[in-house]
């Protein structure tokens, strides 16, 4: 199958690029995943219980509510949506070649496009520990600006684990709302930057935990009431009482089905021209997290999946035009 424009991902950045493709009858497909990620079509969103800071909903909404809302847009203005994962692509090739992830290795035909949008996102890494299961988005979270203001989390002791920069800065910002935060780090030293260590290690409301492990959640069986913390040098455990955990330890861009076609920082982020969504690839292009470690919220991705729909717009334009000089200078 050939199509204009191909998106892989389906976050708000995707569907961003797709309503926008869409309305400008450029007829785009998504590969919206299945479990890529190790998430269910839609991306980080759909783990996010209460939405709060998205405009346009000001008694909040769910994330897999945003999410559903966003999908029946796409397909209002035409976007054919597949439930399939893209599993590698070749970018060098015209048309640029992806294949599905049960695709039968070469003997497979591939699905091709003039441009590609990529809008895979980025997981946030979790350690999945003992009572993760139970409690996540029942008091644990990866995204303290997303979803620490919610109620569940006012007034009430929290904690951070990591030791780096994110971890500092969600600390931080966390005391805004929470009663006081604990970090839980895991050395006996951040590995933040001097500055915002010093801002988090200084701040009352702020208790930082050196060598120190959190080893299992607990709670009522509606909501995290308690962590078990050990102690990395001696092993002893104990209870602290906590209402929210909140993981900052980084994330992993979707990147890996490129294999290395596309140029990234040191930890994997794809890069693009400034002010733009192009890549070092004519015709590719990338929106949202995947390629955004510093901001990582559903309204930036949205706008940065409008640019890179424009951007599509703009090179297919491009293409088309070179196409009818290259056919008139073939009939002199």
């Amino acid at each position: 199958m050939h199509s204009k424009v191909i998106i892989i991902g389906s976050g708000p950045a995707g569907h961003t690029a797709a309503i926008y493709a869409a309305r400008a009858n450029l007829s785009p497909v998504m590969f919206e995943g299945m479990m890529a990620g190790g998430v269910a079509p839609g991306g980080q969103l759909t783990t996010t219980t209460e939405v709060e800071n998205f405009p346009g909903f000001p008694e909040g909404i769910t994330g897999s509510e945003l999410t559903d809302k966003l999908r029946e847009q796409s397909t209002r203005f035409g976007t054919d949506i597949i439930t399939e994962t893209i599993s590698r692509v070749d970018l060098a090739a015209r048309p640029i070649k992806v294949w599905r992830e049960d695709a039968d290795g070469d003997n497979d035909a591939p699905d091709t496009c003039d441009a590609l949008i990529v809008a895979t996102g980025a997981t946030a890494k979790r350690l999945h520990i003992a009572g993760e299961d139970e409690y996540w988005q029942r008091g644990m979270s990866a995204c303290a600006v997303c979803d620490g203001a919610a109620p569940i989390f006012r007034n009430k002791p929290l904690v951070v684990i990591g030791g780096g920069d994110s971890a500092c800065e969600e600390a931080t910002f966390l005391t805004k709302y929470a009663s006081h935060v604990y970090i839980a780090v895991r050395r006996d030293a951040f590995r933040a930057s001097n500055i915002m260590a010093k801002r988090a290690a200084n701040h009352p409301k702020i208790t930082v935990l050196w060598n120190t492990h959190v080893a299992e959640a607990k709670g009522n069986g509606k909501q995290l009431t308690h962590v078990v913390l050990q102690d990395a040098k001696s092993g002893e455990k104990r209870d602290l009482e906590v209402s929210g955990l909140f993981y900052a330890i980084g994330h992993t861009p979707n990147t890996a089905f490129l294999s290395g076609q596309l140029d990234t920082d040191e930890t994997g982020y794809l890069l693009v021209k400034p002010g733009s969504t192009i890549t070092k690839i004519r015709g590719v292009f990338a929106a949202g997290d995947v390629h955004d470690k510093q901001y990582r919220q559903a309204i930036t991705a949205a706008g940065s999946g409008c640019m890179a729909a424009l951007d599509a717009e703009k090179y297919l334009e491009e293409l088309e035009a070179e196409e009818q000089e290259k056919a008139a200078a073939g009939k002199l």
